[in-house]
């Protein structure tokens, strides 16, 4: 696939804009976006889902897995685990659909019902995928958290929704025995144990199972729930600056635009190799791990293992890997190791990249065409919005650090604080017109929340952007994180751009400081990449590179080297957090981030 770079004058700086070869037009499914985007209405593609009733009942579970029995694709391989010790297992969809079967039926024996809360407490293992198709299948409402969390974050979020069941492994389930007794409406431990030695007991009136036991003695045949469009489907839990982590319940009517943009942005053909890096615990493991992959019948790749470089280069050569959809933290410490070990590997396999979590600065972008002869295509969205919203099509010119343009059927805007809608290049809260399939239905016992998020019709999504005269969408930042400088408003995301662009650094994070004379000045955080080493001389040299890049207002006064920057575990940089450290504030919930 070819590319043409030209450049544009976009908002006082001049970007790269990358223009698609229109030989590679004929291998995309979405071939014109202007005129899709024009003419799109949902009810016409409502036949590329199952339905039970068209357009009114559904279950997310029988459109991923139960609509491909008894076509060819039931024998394709939909899963391929890898475990992190390189035990390799594959499932395919009519496997996946006969073990979803039996997990249905087990919740059933159980006593589950529709609207129940029924979690994921698991590393990534095959029975990710199992329980959680198994679970909609019921009307159960599943959940899914990272393994990682340690108490609090668990009672806060299994507690709120009173969970009635929990699935989780031998390695985990001290963490859960451990809070068991602050969970009176938790009835059932599940554990997976895959060396076959746990046994059934009681612990503080909790019943702890055996997942193969139980699995052992029930049907491979299942009538999944005939659920409506706006039942819920899953629960994931936000974390914010302030405040208990909220809810965020998603409805089973969400599958036609999880499938459209699998389709349609991830470029999804049955006859390629799918991985996405994401953890089930995130949202985007759940939508695109599981979900729109399988509505797809795509085959997916999901690797137990952490973060490798080596590792992870080996899997896309091993696995032939076409489609690859990660993080810009990931994607920032591949760059970290260099571009002399990727050409160990044959990577030739790759189609389309993308990524996903935060926006991505421009130099990894033109780094990765450098290493994969491909470009990152960034994807904006959020728990909230249940599927990618603005994105850079396949399909479409890439204005490089550009969020890209809306999917078809959303409508977006840039408004100001009432509700009203901005001209261009005009900062402002960028806000979604309500009413999208996947939308959030609720925030889980928090009507007042979720009211809040809305205005005049819009969904205020809490970022911050502007929008070119060609349509192009442009993060500045989080509305808490946008820095107010001698009257200037300032986003990080322009200046941590400027940052990464320095050879030496390699991740940067940016903050606003109180100043007596301008208000606020920005104070950097940079991780330096290997070979660089801390000095006065460096920090000068970095300091006059990003005042080449950026207004005069817009420069760090003050960096200050770190080893490493606060994330989430799905590899988004929390600002909040320096912010505080360095003001002495409260810190707020830190179950998510990466310790």
């Amino acid at each position: 696939m070819k590319y043409e770079i030209k450049k544009e004058q976009v908002h006082d700086t001049t970007v790269d804009v990358v223009k698609k070869m229109l030989e590679s037009s004929d291998k995309l499914n979405l071939k014109d976006y202007d005129a899709t985007y024009k003419n799109f209405r949902w009810e016409d593609y409502y036949d590329e889902i199952k339905w039970f009733e068209r357009g009114k009942t559904l279950n997310m579970a029988v459109n991923a897995v139960d609509k491909h029995i008894g076509t060819p694709v039931e024998n394709k391989i939909a899963v391929i685990w890898e475990s992190k010790d390189g035990n390799v297992e594959k499932y395919t969809y009519k496997q996946l659909y006969e073990l979803s079967n039996r997990f249905a039926n087990v919740l059933a024996k159980l006593g589950i019902n529709k609207g129940d809360r029924v979690f994921l407490f698991l590393p990534r293992i095959p029975e990710v995928h199992i329980t959680f198709i198994g679970i909609l299948k019921t009307g159960a409402i599943a959940g899914t958290l990272f393994s990682a969390f340690g108490y609090d974050a668990l009672k806060d979020r299994l507690g709120h929704c009173d969970a009635r069941v929990v699935i989780t492994t031998p390695d985990l389930l001290e963490r859960v025995e451990h809070i068991a007794e602050d969970l009176p409406a938790l009835e059932y431990m599940i554990v997976v144990d895959r060396e076959g030695k746990f046994e059934d007991k009681e612990v503080k009136g909790k019943k702890e199972l055996n997942y193969s036991s139980l699995m052992s003695d029930v049907p491979a045949e299942y009538n999944p729930m005939m659920m409506n469009v706006d039942d819920p489907a899953y629960i994931l839990y936000t974390s914010g600056s302030t405040g208990k982590p909220k809810g965020v319940v998603h409805v089973h009517g969400g599958a036609l635009i999880q499938h459209l943009t699998g389709k349609w942005v991830l470029n999804f053909n049955s006859d390629d190799m799918y991985w996405c890096t994401a953890d089930h615990g995130w949202v985007t493991g759940v939508v695109y791990v599981i979900l729109s992959p399988l509505s797809n019948g795509m085959t997916t790749l999901f690797y137990e293992g952490r973060f490798d470089s080596e590792k992870w280069y080996s899997l896309i050569e091993k696995y032939k890997v076409n489609i690859f959809y990660t993080a810009p933290t990931a994607i920032r410490m591949l760059m970290k190791y260099g571009d002399e070990l990727p050409k160990k590997y044959d990577l030739s396999s790759l189609k389309h990249i993308y990524s996903v979590g935060e926006p991505l600065n421009p130099e990894p972008i033109r780094w990765g065409y450098e290493v994969f002869g491909r470009y990152f295509h960034d994807t904006w969205w959020q728990t909230e919005t249940g599927a990618q919203m603005i994105v850079n099509f396949p399909c479409m010119d890439i204005k490089i650090g550009s969020m890209g343009k809306p999917f078809p059927g959303i409508i977006a805007g840039i408004v100001d604080d009432d509700g009203n809608e901005l001209p261009p290049y005009q900062e402002g809260n960028l806000a979604l017109k309500r009413g999208w399939p996947s939308m959030v239905k609720e925030f889980w016992n928090n009507p007042k929340k979720y009211e809040s998020v809305f205005k005049n019709g819009w969904y205020i999504t809490g970022d911050m952007a502007y929008k070119d005269n060609d349509g192009y969408y442009w993060f500045m930042g989080r509305s808490d994180d946008l820095i107010m400088t001698a009257g200037e408003r300032v986003g990080p995301f322009e200046v941590e751009s400027a940052l990464i662009d320095h050879d030496a650094v390699n991740e940067a994070a940016v903050i606003g400081k109180p100043d007596p004379e301008r208000g606020q000045i920005i104070k950097a955080f940079v991780v330096l990449n290997k070979g660089y080493e801390n000095t006065p001389e460096l920090l000068d040299d970095i300091k006059r590179f990003v005042k080449q890049h950026l207004a005069g207002h817009a420069y760090p006064r003050e960096i200050e080297i770190v080893d490493s920057l606060p994330k989430t575990r799905s590899g988004k940089i929390m600002r909040r957090v320096l912010r505080a450290k360095e003001l002495g504030l409260p810190i707020g919930d830190l179950s998510t981030m990466v310790k």
